[in-house]
């Protein structure tokens, strides 16, 4: 099914927007033939049959009437396209983010984050078109014309048959010049897409870029694609005046003929009356300008497609989603992975499958060499990526568990924590907003944030940059784990959050992290000696897969590859 059908489909299940259009169109029509109507009989009695002005007040009352209705009606029809649309477009980013959130983990991999904000925010707004102008315009057009062509072949079949046979010439020009329309709107669209994801990620890179001395290279490749985005919209906008151009033409062609004919048989031949052809002349220029509108709007849904095509490709890509339960998740949780496995995509790395087992409340260390899969490990365990086989918690799979549930037991502390645009208070109770100032205090305390908060200039209330700008990694760091202690979970994953840190703030995150674990289930991605040492169960991971899984004596007894480890890292990372 194409984007077009598709989007047809959706708007055809909203019965109830659909069906007030229709009523409304209708309404519009007769509202145009009921004003020709009174304006043809004030001109007839006044100038034809000389009429006092007193006779012709209640059809004066007609006009104004006609003319107020057809305008309140238009801006009932403008207003239900203008709602219409902007439900549908929150619709589609409603679906999109799910998509994305549905897979967080995945989304990030692809890279070019600004393609992914250009589908959201360009292509979506793009589709307004379609639902505003084309959709609307078409259901009035399909309407008012043939109420139209009705009022006119009851007063003059003659000059109703011109406008049946000169009408389809319309829709054919439109057609013609809408597959042009269409080649156009997709390279538009292209471009686009091309300038909105380059310049997000430039942006994003533009530090880097100016340490290495590329600033200005990036910045004429931004000119260029601007400059490529600028010409593609001007080509689309050169074939809207062409099909303006030629629907006035042909609009004047017809209505000439019909003057013509109207003319001829009232002057000449004497076979119409003086109502019966102004009538008709009133009404062709009527039927002809509803019939461009259809044009002028068939062009806007022609250049919906290309960003509709964009849409559906996003939401169709085949991603498999974490599915979740309805069980709530009991403390400290135990953790079973029975031939669990993850692959990104059949050309990259495959984590498992795994067959391992953390009891409820201990502590298991993850090690192995860069790229072994134990960051992937974590975020199979955390919810962010979908697992095949089974990942039991307390025997039972991870998917009968409630979403909000899981997460609302789970800390999840990696090396590089986001922080948000905002106050330092909004990220650290970003995962708890209803909450009590002690527990706020407690955390703050614990998370070894207090001569922090105190060195800054308004305390808590201090404004940290998106990403943490402002905060060091470890101030950042600290302020993942005050979230940490604001949550109190019962299952906490750390991708060894020390790594990297000055001794003294290791030393704070390293008491932070004891006292969280105490009440705890913990897996740790474990770069630390002595972090190993301390782990009641030890997985080492080698090429995705355990390798071997015991306590720190047991391994250092009984493995070659942990041994080995041991005497050459001894006291470094590993």
């Amino acid at each position: 099914m194409t984007a077009q059908q598709r989007l047809k489909e959706l708007s055809k299940q909203d019965k109830k927007t659909r069906y007030l259009l229709m009523l409304v169109s209708t309404a519009i029509g007769l509202t145009i033939v009921a004003q020709a109507y009174f304006i043809v009989a004030v001109v007839d009695r006044i100038f034809l049959q000389g009429a006092p002005f007193s006779d012709i007040i209640h059809l004066l009352g007609g006009v104004l009437l006609s003319l107020g209705l057809r305008a309140v009606l238009q801006y009932v029809n403008n207003r239900t396209g203008e709602k219409m649309a902007a439900e549908m477009k929150q619709n589609f980013r409603r679906r999109l983010l799910r998509k994305y959130a549905g897979n967080p983990v995945q989304a990030s991999a692809e890279g070019q984050s600004g393609s992914k904000v250009s589908v959201m925010l360009d292509a979506v707004d793009e589709l307004d078109a379609y639902f505003s102008q084309y959709y609307v315009v078409m259901m009035q057009s399909s309407l008012v014309p043939l109420i139209l062509l009705g009022a006119v072949f009851y007063m003059n079949w003659v000059s109703g048959l011109i406008l049946l046979i000169t009408a389809p010439f319309i829709p054919i020009t439109m057609i013609i010049i809408g597959k042009n329309t269409q080649k156009k709107s997709d390279e538009q669209m292209e471009k686009l897409n091309a300038f909105s994801g380059k310049f997000l990620d430039i942006l994003q890179g533009l530090s880097t870029l100016k340490l290495f001395g590329r600033a200005k290279k990036q910045e004429k490749e931004i000119e260029q694609s601007s400059l490529n985005y600028r010409d593609a919209t001007m080509d689309v906008l050169k074939i809207a005046f062409l099909t303006s151009l030629m629907l006035e033409f042909i609009s004047m062609l017809s209505i000439a003929l019909v003057a013509l004919e109207v003319g001829l048989r009232l002057v000449v031949y004497d076979q119409l009356s003086f109502f019966i052809a102004f009538f008709v002349l009133i009404l062709a220029p009527e039927f002809f300008a509803s019939l461009k509108e259809m044009g002028s709007a068939f062009h806007s849904g022609r250049g919906s497609m290309a960003a509709a095509e964009r849409i559906y490709a996003e939401l169709d890509k085949e991603e498999e989603t974490v599915a979740w339960g309805d069980k709530e998740v009991p403390a400290k949780p135990s953790l079973t992975f029975r031939e669990s496995s993850f692959s990104y995509d059949a050309e990259r790395f495959e984590l498992g499958p795994i067959n391992a087992h953390v009891e409820a409340g201990s502590h298991a260390a993850v090690i192995g060499r860069s790229g072994s899969g134990k960051s992937t490990m974590l975020q199979l365990v955390s919810g962010l990526l979908p697992v095949k086989g089974d990942l039991l918690i307390n025997g039972e799979p991870l998917s009968v568990y409630k979403e909000e549930s899981w997460y609302s037991q789970l800390a999840y502390v990696t090396q590089h924590p986001y922080l948000f645009s905002g106050t330092l208070r909004e990220n650290i109770i970003l995962g708890t907003p209803e909450y009590v100032g002690t527990d706020l205090d407690a955390a703050v305390e614990k998370a070894g944030l207090t001569e922090v908060v105190e060195q800054l200039p308004d305390g808590l209330e201090t404004l940290v940059g998106e990403g943490g700008r402002g905060l060091s990694g470890g101030e950042k760091q600290r302020v993942a784990l005050a979230r940490a202690f604001m949550k109190k979970p019962t299952f906490l994953l750390f991708d060894e959050p020390t790594t990297g840190l000055d001794v003294k703030t290791e030393q704070v995150l390293q008491r932070s992290i004891e006292e969280l674990s105490r009440n705890a289930t913990v897996l740790t991605v474990a770069h630390r000696l002595h972090t190993i040492k301390k782990a009641d169960q030890i997985l080492l991971l080698e090429n995705g897969r355990v390798h071997a899984s015991g306590s720190h004596d047991e391994l250092l007894a009984g493995n070659d590859a942990y041994r080995q480890m041991v005497n050459v890292h001894e006291g470094v990372q590993i």
